[in-house]
């Protein structure tokens, strides 16, 4: 029980993760030591005025887990379940994710426990606004860039972005990514989570034979990542979308859903549930579908040692954080399903991030187009490297990733002479 107990602790997985990837890069202790915890982190509590006139007090955090390769790099989330533990994982998943896609970055996450969706836009933005007076002495173009997650948007980013300029008495918009465009944007942004992993679901499918243009998809998730997902597989590729979920439920069509229609309904009622054309079904039904391709698009520990085995699908796509624990995927490569994990292919969102970063810098913006482009290269490039190292080492995916992300983080650490 303990250990099943353990991996709904999703820093206890990223941690095992970078133990199994340190025992086969042949790391020394001090070096694992370095990898295996943050290296600074921020408890906040600030206060934030009601719309009823009272303050209420709420808990933040920010972590930086590793900068040895640059400045840190992450998003932050608005959750009311929010954990120190997730924070840490997901700072640590950045950094090889910023590492991976070879970006000047470090990794980093941010993260406040409320429920936004109980909070007037008024008493949201004055949160927003707390938690980055909160956090402001340890973020900075140079030393800590956050961006939207979980429950946060280019609104809330604009009201952080406002504050820090305040705070430094400047326009310093480069403090924040996922900002609208009129602020320093970046075009191309809201859907890059997804096209980036359409670009390495694209490369898969020429290494495994699929034909993606025959190919069928259920995608467990559907809120940003997934939604976008869903239609860019339909515009890019022909690729027929069986099923979808969110957090209340799932539908199916054997013939193909409507995406267009979804989406609407979704918007009209907030769930996907009852969609015309379509049957409600279990999320867990949706995971065990028979279908060529099962997208990932929500939260962590989706995928366990109690439901990998009855995954049928023949790749899988980690648009989520975290979605399948060490177990399931020993499972999942014992069976031979193809899985490109979280790191690599949900890397889409910071690498547009950095490309605002540097557009920021040098205050000269690029066209929709330029970014695509640019996304695309650096996705099928990680994607090949990650799939030679799989092949010259004999182990999965995601074992692969680790030990080129890790191998370029222990390369700066080693020529900073930290260890």
């Amino acid at each position: 029980m303990a250990g099943e107990k353990s991996q709904d602790n999703p820093f206890v997985v990223a941690q095992a993760q970078i133990t199994d990837c340190a025992d086969i890069l042949k790391l020394n202790q001090s070096m694992r030591e370095m990898l295996l915890h943050p290296m600074r982190e921020f408890h906040v509590n600030f206060p934030v005025r009601m719309d009823d006139g009272s303050a209420r007090i709420f808990t933040g955090f920010r972590v930086q887990y590793n900068d040895a390769r640059g400045p840190a790099k992450g998003g932050i989330r608005f959750h009311p379940d929010e954990t120190i533990d997730t924070v840490r994982a997901l700072a640590a998943w950045m950094t090889w994710k910023c590492s991976l896609l070879d970006l000047p970055l470090g990794g980093a996450k941010g993260g406040v426990i409320c429920n936004p969706k109980e909070l007037s836009p008024g008493e949201l933005e004055r949160l927003s606004r707390s938690y980055i007076r909160a956090i402001s002495p340890f973020i900075g173009p140079e030393k800590d860039v956050p961006a939207p997650d979980v429950y946060t948007n280019p609104q809330i980013m604009a009201w952080m972005a406002d504050e820090y300029s305040s705070i430094v008495a400047k326009n310093q918009f480069g403090v924040i990514t996922g900002k609208p465009l009129p602020l320093g944007g970046s075009p191309g942004r809201e859907d890059a989570t997804a096209r980036g992993g359409m670009y390495t679901l694209r490369e898969a499918a020429a290494k495994l034979g699929l034909d993606l243009g025959k190919a069928t998809m259920a995608i467990q998730g559907y809120g940003n990542a997934g939604s976008f997902a869903a239609s860019l597989a339909e515009s890019m590729f022909g690729s027929k979308i069986v099923a979808v979920c969110d957090s209340k439920g799932a539908v199916t069509c054997r013939e193909g859903v409507c995406v267009p229609r979804v989406a609407a309904h979704k918007r009209t009622t907030q769930s996907v549930l009852h969609c015309e054309g379509t049957t409600d079904i279990t999320n867990d039904e949706l995971l065990e579908m028979d279908v060529d391709i099962l997208v990932l698009a929500a939260l962590e520990g989706t995928l366990t040692k109690k439901n990998a085995d009855r995954v049928k699908a023949k790749v899988i796509v980690e648009l989520a954080n975290g979605p399948t624990t060490p177990e399931a995927d020993e499972i999942l490569y014992k069976k031979g399903i193809h899985v490109i994990p979280d790191f690599l292919c949900n890397a889409g969102g910071v690498t547009v991030s950095y490309f605002e970063m540097v557009q920021n810098a040098y205050m000269y913006y690029w066209d929709e187009e330029m970014v695509h482009e640019r996304l695309e290269k650096k996705m099928t490039k990680a994607y090949h490297e990650v799939f030679e190292i799989s092949k010259q080492y004999g182990i999965n995916m995601r074992r692969a990733a680790y030990v080129v992300a890790v191998q370029r983080v222990v390369e700066a650490m080693r020529l900073r002479g930290w260890v």
